[in-house]
Order: structure tokens, then sequence, then C-alpha cells
């Protein structure tokens, strides 16, 4: 059984006791460590020995396996009403360029009330960017990094959602590399992969949603067109430098957004939580400056992942069905952000790998419900979950215990349930969680999807290595992984 995690009532309390757990030598007990049966040990003290759904351990002739892991998290502020403290930060800093980047709905919210008010209160230069699109093409990002290049800001500050902190991460490093080819940081295939070998101006980010965790994460995800998919950027470097969490700031969230952003963080946490381990992953970086943001499961992001779960299965119906629920919209944020931590370092697999030609592809031009723009549009975390019971069931077989850990957080009595049905029982769970939820597909037909997409769907995730190499079960034969993906998406198109 997983050790409970108890509850602190103040939330910025409970974020400050989390967070610093990075900073001990020996972190306290967590769920990996108090169920030995998962997550085989690592290979320096174990039998080479096939474990169903997980990789074997490499023979003399194979890629060396990885050996440690990395954690990389930004510093965070959480509290209601920090945002005014902006200002104070760029003076510290000695900001007199400020890239402000924002979208055109937040730039008249509060939120960024007060953070124009907060930088012309301490003095600090700053322009305003308000052009990021919702879920970003490459088109709108390169016009975005041609704005930033000429401006030469020597700090960047990002009000809003997932979009446009991403969209301010690649201003930031494409600004830091003026000579740089758009696709010469591009995750590999679609990209070069190349590392960013150098240390990137300071960014603030003040999330507006409660879902991304973008605010402590050195990935950066949009659209690129001419591939039909979505990819990015991932590299820790182009983490914030500070995250500012206010509360205050995600009330003004409608139902359907705060849904999606909440689908979010329960899939960042479910796969960061059942990714493979760290020390399955391939290959061994010859430098740790290769090494990966995605590295697997550990167990100090087990630690943030798994509470994550908690506060989202509990606070998330509460926070959709009932706007002036501040305690719930507030848990929400301080999970996102703790989640943020947990794939950060872990990863994420299969949902979101799925999720990206999804979202990309929308055949049918479906456009969410209580999002109000003029385009067609598949929320993120919709994509992401509409999968996510086919991809549970299919991944239990590789850790039956973490699954049936997961699905008691649901409330399922998991006492009586057999390890061969963990899968299939937090699939369940999943289904009835995002049912009860309302206003959800009940899978990809509802999105405009049939099985005359699927090929291309299958074809749009294949290159999303970085995050299906962490997919426990999944094949490294490309022909099987096919077919697997193809079952996958199959499965997904109604629950």
């Amino acid at each position: 059984m997983v050790a409970p995690i108890r509850a602190v009532p103040n939330a910025a309390k409970r974020a400050t006791s989390l967070l610093r757990t990075i900073q001990y030598t020996h972190p306290p007990s967590c769920p990996c460590h108090s169920n030995p049966g998962y997550h085989n040990q690592p290979p320096s003290i174990v039998p080479r020995i096939r474990q169903p759904g997980v990789r074997r351990y490499a023979t003399p002739n194979e890629p060396q396996k990885e050996y440690a892991f990395e954690m990389a998290a930004s510093s965070i502020r959480f509290g209601p009403g920090v945002t005014k403290e902006v200002g104070m930060d760029f003076k510290n800093l000695g900001s007199q360029r400020v890239a402000v980047v924002t979208d055109r709905t937040v730039e008249k919210l509060d939120a960024m009330k007060q953070v124009i008010e907060g930088l012309t209160r301490e003095g600090v230069n700053f322009q305003v960017y308000a052009d990021v699109r919702i879920e970003p093409k490459d088109s709108s990002v390169k016009e975005a990094i041609n704005w930033a290049r000429p401006y030469n800001p020597d700090a960047f500050l990002a009000v809003g959602g997932g979009s446009v902190m991403d969209t301010a991460k690649l201003m930031n490093l494409y600004t830091a590399y003026p000579d740089a080819d758009f696709l010469d940081f591009v995750n590999a295939p679609l990209g070069k992969g190349r590392p960013v070998d150098k240390p990137l101006k300071p960014l603030i980010a003040v999330p507006t949603t409660a879902g991304t965790g973008s605010e402590t994460t050195g990935t950066a995800i949009f659209d690129l067109v001419s591939k039909r998919a979505k990819t990015g950027v991932a590299h820790r470097n182009l983490k914030p430098t500070l995250g500012i969490c206010d509360p205050l700031n995600t009330r003004t969230m409608p139902p359907a957004v705060m849904a999606a952003s909440g689908l979010d963080v329960l899939c960042h946490s479910l796969e960061s939580w059942t990714a493979i381990p760290y020390y399955e992953r391939t290959p061994r970086p010859s430098n740790p400056i290769l090494r990966p943001a995605y590295q697997g499961a550990n167990p100090i992001s087990d630690v943030f992942s798994f509470h994550a779960l908690r506060s989202t299965v509990k606070y998330l119906p509460r926070a959709v069905k009932n706007p002036d629920d501040f305690e719930a919209q507030s848990e929400m944020l301080l999970a996102a952000t703790l989640a943020g931590v947990g794939f950060g370092n872990a990863g994420v697999h299969l949902c979101h790998g799925m999720s990206y030609p999804i979202s990309g592809q929308n055949p049918a031009g479906y456009r969410h419900n209580g999002y109000e723009v003029p385009q067609a549009l598949i929320p993120h975390g919709v994509s992401v979950a509409v999968s996510a019971p086919a991809v549970f069931k299919f991944t239990g077989a590789s850790n039956p215990e973490r699954h049936l850990q997961a699905a008691e957080v649901f409330g399922v009595d998991i006492s009586n349930v057999k390890r061969e049905s963990a899968g299939e029982v937090l699939a369940d769970a999943l289904a009835r969680f995002l049912d009860d939820l309302g206003d959800q597909p009940k899978g990809l037909k509802d999105l405009g999807f049939g099985s005359e997409h699927i090929d291309a769907l299958v074809e749009g995730t294949i290159p999303q290595a970085r995050v299906l190499m962490l997919a426990p079960g999944l094949s490294n034969e490309l022909q099987t992984e096919r077919d697997q993906l193809h079952r996958l998406f199959e499965d997904a198109l109604s629950h």
C-alpha cells in the first residue's frame, strides 16, 4: 500500500513542504520505496530477470542503460496576491528591458493589470507582446520570436496559460541563439534535438490556468503544421527562473477551461507515476548535458506525481461544478505545479504522445464547448484524457501494483482485485471520473474521428519518441509499435 502523505491545511505550507523534499539527500518515505515490488531495483543489485511488460536489462551488445537521474524545477512562490510582487522581482534582477508575453484574453484580466502596475511602480521598462495563439502553431511561435529578437529583452515575463508560457520559453531560447534555424532545438526526429548549451535570460511565469505546470518545466509544446503533429523543445535550461502561482489569477477560468486544464494535471500525474523507471531508459548519456528532461519515474518525482493525483481526484470535480469554491481552485493550482515538478523530470508517455496528433489533425473541425475561440479547437487536456482509459488498460500489466494504487485514489476497493485486472480496473475508474466530470467526449468518435483516421493518428504518434520511450509495455520494434498504437486508438474510439 502507498504510505499516506499527510494533508497540510494551508496550501502554501504544503507546497513549501513538498518542494523542500528536493533539497534533502535522503527524501522521506515515498510510494516507490514503500512498495519495493514495483520498479524493479536498479540493474546493479538485481539479477537479469525479464519482468512482464518491463524491458530487459542490456546485454554487452546493447546500449548502456541509465544509472542516474537529475531533478530540475523552477523556484515557486505560491500564495493569493503574490502577483503584485513581480515588479520587485525584476528590479531585484536589475532588469531594464522586460518582454511581457500574454494573449488577447489574459491581456484584459486582473493578472495583467497587477503585472503592469507592479512593473511601472518599480520603474522597470517593458513592452507587451499579446499575440500568443492558444494551442500555438509553429507559425505563431515564429512571429513571437521575430518580435522578440529586435527588442532584445534582458528578461521575460509570461502571464497566461501553458500556451503563453511555452511561447515565452521559445522566445527566450531563440533570442539567445539569433542565428539558429527553427528546427535546430526541436525534438528529434522532427527536429535536430540540439541541446541548449548556455543559460538563457531570466523568465518569470505567472500561470492563469491550473493545468500545464509549465511554470516549473523545461518543456515548450507547439503544433508543427507541416507534419500534422505536435512537438516542441525540451531542455532543463528552458525552465522559468521563478513561477508565481497566485490562486487569485485562476478564478476567471470558465468551468470548461478548468475541466480541460485539470485533466491535463490528471494525466501528467498518472503518466509520470507509471512511466518506466529511470534506470530502464536507454541510452545512457555520454555527457550530462545530453541527459533528457524526461528521464523516467524516480523516487523524488513519485512523491510529487502521486500527491498531485490525489489532489486532482479530490478537488477537480469541486472546482468545475462550483466556480466560487476558492479552496478547490487553489488546490488545483497547487496540484498543477506539483505535477509539473513530477512529470517535468519523470516525463509523460502514451496519453500525451497520442494526444498530439489528436489535437493537430482534428478532421471534423471540433470546437470544445465553453472555449470562446474562433477556430476549431480540441483543448490539450481533452486530447490527452480521451485516450486515458485505453492507455492505462494497456499499461496495467507492466506494474499492476502501481496501477491498483492509482485506482484506489479514485475510490476503488482493491483488496480483492487480481493483479492481472489492474489495468482494466484503473481504466473503468478513469472512465467513470470523466463521465462524472460532465461535458467530456466519451471517446475519439465524439471528437469526429473514425476508424478511417487511425492510420494517420498512428503515424502522427510515432515521431513522439521522447515520450513513447517512457511507455511501459510499448515495443521497441517499429512495426509492433505501430500495431500496438493502432489497437490503442481503436480502443479509444469509445469508452
